[in-house]
């Protein structure tokens, strides 16, 4: 089972090493990149029925044992979480067909996209807090020059914020993994769980769970460390704010599950009361932040930070109904957050702006697209029956369960908001007339450029509708990743007799 759990990130690795010989040979390695990934998509989903049918698997690297080697462990959300990224990455790839110029090409666009790649579901696939690490480091590298590259003023500036927070998240990252270090003596997250009721200085790891809570908030985006996303997100080519808006927040929100699900599970009444509080702030301060704003990118910017509390808010509650809520709501949040900023990418093709105040006319001359954005909008905001609606109704009740009326008041409110943003894409966008009297018509594209444009977002569209209108499936398999969460002893018996 080993090749299954390594082959998510070798193809990745092998691709970027391939694309990256034939930067300037334009098509080839346009394509090689969209092979690549639609080969992770099908190591995935063998991957996602491996879990599914046998349950936790690990395997050991070099033959080491644990806790003392390599260990690469899927359960079933490490599974769906590297199916997901399969699914955005193939999505991002056929769109970058028509997005990409051939100077970025040239530059390496393509090999660092597959670096990406590789680094997410390293992460993902880890069993090991320093690996852990090593991997947010390989996605903190790509993502810098995915960001940077081309060398606009906008995207220098934005990059210089977004990497100099994140470097304070390592610093963060490292400090924490020394302190949990020299705590228990070992970095394997499964021979962690049993490590940590052995410490006898319990307010210590507290402090260290602390610790550990600031550096993947920082990845993660949530209240008040994610100023350097709203700054950074707008500015590169919208295949990459699309891949960033879809992936490399959740990677902090998936470390902040399963860390304070596996290891820092001992002083729950405060560390998930603080998360809680953090949840709740996230989703404010978020909301408000996207209502603010007049440029299309800048509101969906803003709005990730809002959606990231409500995921936060699922692991804060622990209940087994919370944790399912959460697991429901990364999956559709990835889906729907990257397909709306591929769709904002069409509309400034068509509209010629991302500023609200500078187009319109889309939905009279383009009716296509403007449904296009409704799906995704809609189940954002939470509209029945699309998956967002599903995802919020389960943390909504999973508050209610606990008597949390408040936070619960807080999800719904930020709902109602969400609406008003989205609403306000649409009256300035689609709705009222382009100010320069333009018909932004789907047909002023070229037809190749058109179909690599529209076939993924139509995709990501269609598999927000069908989550949402057969909802049953995703429920009983998050109720399942759910379970796991909350009996680390099946991770642990898989990582600790993986060698055996």
């Amino acid at each position: 089972m080993s090749w299954l759990l390594a082959l998510p990130v070798i193809l990745p690795f092998a691709t970027a090493v391939l694309v990256f010989l034939l930067r300037s040979r334009g098509a080839a390695g346009r394509w090689l990149s969209v092979a690549g990934c639609g080969l992770l998509l099908i190591v995935s989903i063998l991957l996602m029925a491996a879990t599914w049918r046998e349950g936790v698997i690990a395997a050991q690297m070099g033959g080491w044992p644990a806790p003392f080697g390599i260990t690469l462990v899927a359960d079933l959300l490490s599974a769906v979480m590297v199916l997901i990224t399969a699914i955005t990455g193939l999505a991002v790839a056929v769109y970058a067909l028509a997005d990409i110029d051939e100077r970025r090409e040239t530059l390496g666009y393509h090999a660092l996209f597959q670096i990406l790649l590789a680094g997410v579901c390293g992460a993902f696939l880890t069993g090991d807090i320093f690996n852990l690490y090593v991997w947010f480091e390989v996605m903190l590298i790509a993502s810098f020059g995915l960001l940077v590259l081309g060398g606009d003023k906008a995207q220098l500036d934005g990059g210089i914020k977004y990497v100099t927070l994140n470097l304070v998240s390592t610093v963060m990252f490292l400090t924490g993994i020394a302190l949990l270090y020299g705590l228990t003596g070992t970095l394997n997250m499964a021979d962690l769980h049993g490590a940590v009721r052995g410490v006898e200085n319990q307010g210590l790891l507290t402090v260290v769970a602390v610790v550990f809570m600031i550096a993947f908030g920082v990845k993660a985006a949530v209240f008040p460390l994610f100023f350097w996303l709203p700054a950074s997100y707008h500015t590169p080519p919208v295949a990459v704010s699309a891949v960033f808006a879809g992936l490399l927040t959740k990677v902090g929100v998936y470390a902040l599950i399963r860390t304070f699900t596996l290891i820092f599970t001992e002083d729950t009444a405060y560390t998930h009361n603080l998360l809680l509080v953090v949840a709740a702030l996230t989703m404010v301060t978020g909301v408000l932040g996207a209502a603010a704003q007049n440029e299309f990118r800048k509101i969906l910017s803003f709005h990730i930070v809002s959606q990231i509390g409500y995921m936060i808010l699922g692991l804060a509650l622990y209940t087994p109904l919370a944790l399912v809520g959460a697991v429901f709501y990364l999956v559709h949040h990835i889906i729907v957050k990257a397909n709306l900023f591929l769709v904002s990418g069409v509309a400034k093709r068509l509209a010629g702006s991302f500023e609200l105040s500078a187009i319109g006319g889309l939905y009279k001359s383009s009716p296509f697209l403007a449904v296009l954005f409704l799906i995704p909008a809609f189940s954002l905001a939470g509209f029945p029956p699309l998956s967002g609606f599903w995802a919020k109704f389960l943390l909504v009740k999973a508050s209610l369960e606990v008597e949390a009326y408040l936070i619960a008041a807080v999800a719904l409110v930020v709902g109602l908001l969400t609406i008003f943003s989205m609403t306000k894409i649409w009256a300035e966008a689609f709705w009222k007339p382009h100010p320069d009297g333009k018909e932004p018509v789907l047909t002023a594209l070229d037809g190749r450029a058109r179909m690599a444009l529209l076939a993924p977002i139509l995709a990501l569209a269609t598999l927000t509708i069908i989550i949402g209108f057969y909802p049953e499936p995703f429920m009983v398999f998050a109720e399942r990743s759910a379970a796991q969460l909350l009996d680390p002893a099946l991770y642990v018996r898989a990582v600790l007799g993986a060698a055996t």
